[in-house]
């Protein structure tokens, strides 16, 4: 199954508290953080909510 590189690029301070939320569900806590996660419906909309926040790759 494949896998999503999520990486945080910008700042969360300016942003409203369910956006806050959701970088801190996929596990990031500041800017350059990346985390791995499964390529699934449930993680695809955490980083829709929050796209304008991360960069997305997909892993193999």
């Amino acid at each position: 199954m494949a896998t999503l590189k999520v990486t945080q690029i910008k700042s969360k301070v300016s942003e409203k508290q369910n956006q806050r939320d959701t970088l801190r569900s996929l596990g990031l806590k500041r800017i350059g953080d990346s985390v791995e996660r499964e390529d699934n419906e449930q993680n695809r909309g955490y980083v829709r909510a929050v796209a304008h926040l991360v960069k997305v790759e997909e892993i193999d």
